[in-house]
């Protein structure tokens, strides 16, 4: 039999509305009760998933036996070094090294076999030891390559502890700084580093300086508008120090020479509601994208004397959204996103017309990757789409060439020939068509069992991306496709703009639409929805909207207690979510919208599919006490089901940290989709 919380009535009253949350109880992570009812939602799982052991194993097994798991990254050059990765069989965690440069091509590496001189930076198994959890925060070279500066957490909370190695001789020195957030940079002679602490509600608000072998780091920014993150980083060139503060919709850049790092940082331009920018140096010039007037975003460039001018370098286009910049001592490197796809354009520098890197497949997904270096006449990218396995390319900026310096082994005899994928377009309610990318084995039979993912917030797109894991799924007769609805960034701002604030019912009726369409065109037969963190809202959102489209809903670190969470300032990240999600705590219009949708709130006494909600007890973006009192309403109000919570006890967002434990984790996911749909083996 399932647990059923207890139930301790509180009230909350809010622009003449009150409403009884029976269990608000399920937020102190504290209580005793809340831990033992958790452990008792773990261990109905697990009873209600023992048939799945066997598949589980087989599923884990044949993500492993598709790995390659002694293996490396593609080195990449910063200074006189190669810089690469390495995993090793039976390890958790990757190991950071270095090789002194021979030479202007990347050295040839074989996996399990050391490079003569290579140097271990961080190896992440021996500094995880037995710990349950372990994640790195940062690990940052200085420029002159003879210190690293890394972080750690074994917990999950993302509150990570400082230190320093000097790589001349291996040491460890004594510097050691607990609570830091993500990032940090060097100044230019690398004696300093500079670094962000996080407030109470988890927002990185404070950069601090520290000096090799002094205790007293100095507070160089705090930012008081809790709407803001602030960040630190160096230029490509390490010419400058950037401070970025930043909203949801708003930003502000200050920049330091970093040959000065006990100088003042100055502000490029003063914040403006609703306006972006980004700056990156190149020689006598900052170039500056922004959308200033300009939905999509401008590129322009800035006087180093005078970073508040801007000039038009590539104007906006209503059909192109300009996403990065990257700039290069002869070139500049522009990542936008057209008709849904993502490409890359380069202007050289010498005077030749800017041209674009074309990519053979209908869909596909490419990013500069791993360019540190500043001056160089070639360009790293990542390329992936649903059949190819992750690759990473040289383009010869000299000769037009593009070279595939390594492409993601997958053992087992994958042969992308035996896969097809596909772009399928949806009509929304309003007439909007919706892009689909779809992706299965030759000679599927349609309709099939489809597992359908969706995110849809933040402008954040799910482009089309190979998985091993997902082969297990192919190979058993699944489609696999990945809605790309409003509220991401698939389509340019707009689409963005379209799934946000008083439009974010659009994304859950989008999702409905791609459901619908797959099943209308002959694709799906038996459809599973997954999704997590914001995409985990979406899960619950259509749980509620349109619970007889799914025969399963995957529902990972989900945010179903929206509206709750949002009106509460106190917690992790609320106050910056106003900018995506509304203000409820103030707008009476926008309290009345969010509650209209909000999973939580909206549970009926309908037949809802199977739900799993996966959970982590350390999770300090979307807490654990969201999917447990969702559930528990699920359980006390809905037919159907059943319903399962799974909490990792001792993991945050991104769940169990160890790449074994993830590939097991995954299974236990993929098992359970298998058998909504009556796949057995």
């Amino acid at each position: 039999m399932p647990p059923v919380a207890k139930k301790v009535p509180v009230e909350r009253t809010h622009h003449g509305d009150t409403v009884v949350d029976d269990y608000a109880w399920l937020f102190s992570k504290d209580d005793p009760d809340t831990i033992s009812h958790l452990e008792a939602e773990n261990a109905y799982t697990q009873g209600m998933t023992g048939h799945l052991k066997d598949l589980q194993e087989t599923v884990f097994q044949e993500i492993k036996s598709r790995t390659l798991e002694t293996d490396l990254s593609v080195p990449s050059r910063k200074g006189a070094w190669w810089y690469y990765s390495r995993t090793e069989e039976g390890k958790q965690y990757g190991i950071q090294c270095r090789v002194a440069v021979d030479g202007d091509t990347p050295p040839e590496l074989t996996p399990g076999v050391p490079l003569p001189g290579e140097q271990v930076l961080l190896d992440g198994n021996e500094l995880a030891g037995d710990s349950a959890f372990f994640s790195i925060g940062t690990s940052a070279i200085s420029p002159d390559g003879t210190k690293l500066a890394y972080s750690t957490d074994f917990t999950g909370d993302e509150r990570f502890t400082l230190r320093f190695k000097n790589l001349d001789t291996g040491e460890l020195l004594p510097d050691e700084i607990p609570g830091v957030f993500y990032g940090g940079a060097w100044s230019a002679d690398g004696s300093t580093f500079f670094y962000s602490t996080i407030d109470e509600a988890w927002r990185p608000y404070r950069i601090h300086r520290h000096t090799l072998g002094s205790d007293d780091d100095v507070l160089v920014y705090q930012e008081d508008d809790e709407r803001f993150w602030v960040g630190i980083g160096l230029t490509r060139s390490q010419r400058y120090l950037i401070v970025s503060a930043g909203s949801k919709i708003t930003s502000e850049i200050r920049v330091l020479d970093a040959d000065d790092p006990t100088g003042e940082f100055k502000v490029v331009r003063p914040r403006r509601t609703g306006v972006e920018y980004g700056l990156d140096h190149a020689g006598d010039r900052f170039l500056v994208l922004h959308n200033d007037g300009a939905v999509n975003f401008e590129l322009a460039t800035a006087p180093l004397d005078d970073p508040a001018t801007w000039t038009p370098l590539i104007e906006h286009r209503d059909d192109v959204r300009l996403l990065d910049v990257d700039a290069f001592k002869d070139h500049v490197v522009v990542h936008f996103r057209r008709d849904g796809l993502s490409g890359i354009r380069i202007l050289p520098g010498d005077g030749r017309d800017p041209y674009e890197i074309s990519f053979p497949e209908p869909i596909y997904d490419v990013a500069p990757s791993g360019n540190a270096e500043f001056e160089t006449d070639r360009l790293r990218l990542g390329y992936t789409s649903m059949i190819t396995p992750t690759s990473v390319y040289d383009y010869d900026l000299r000769t037009n060439e593009l070279i595939l310096l390594k492409q993601k082994t997958v053992l087992g005899g994958y042969d992308p020939a035996d896969y097809e994928q596909f772009r399928a377009w949806a009509p929304a309610e309003d007439g909007t068509k919706v892009p689909i990318s779809i992706v299965a084995r030759k000679g599927t039979n349609r309709p099939a069992p489809t597992l359908l993912y969706g995110y849809g917030s933040y402008e954040t797109s799910i482009d089309p991306y190979f998985s091993v894991a997902r082969l297990s799924l192919l190979d058993r007769g699944f489609v696999f496709a990945v809605a790309h609805v409003r509220g991401g960034g698939e389509m340019g701002r707009h689409w963005y703009e379209d799934g946000k604030l008083n439009k974010k019912k659009n994304t859950f009726t989008d999702f409905v639409a791609c459901a619908r369409h797959l099943r209308a065109d002959g694709w799906s037969s038996q459809i599973i929805a997954r999704g997590g963190s914001a995409g985990g809202l979406l899960m619950g959102a259509v749980a509620n909207l349109a619970p007889e489209e799914f025969a399963g809903i995957v529902a990972e670190v989900p945010f179903v207690d929206a509206l709750n969470t949002i009106l509460d300032p106190s917690l992790p990240l609320t106050v910056i979510e106003w900018d995506e999600w509304g203000d409820p705590l103030h707008d009476p219009e926008v309290y009345a919208y969010m509650k209209s949708y909000s999973p939580y709130e909206n549970v009926d006494s309908r037949p809802y599919p199977p739900i799993l909600a996966i959970t982590s007890l350390n999770d300090t973006r979307v807490l654990y006490h969201e999917p447990a009192k969702w559930v528990a309403r699920l359980r006390e109000s809905a037919q159907g089901g059943p319903f399962l919570l799974k909490t990792e006890m001792g993991a945050g967002h991104g769940g169990r940290s160890g790449r074994y434990d993830a590939w097991r984790e995954e299974a236990f996911t993929l098992s359970w989709i298998l058998d909504r749909v009556g796949v057995t083996e």
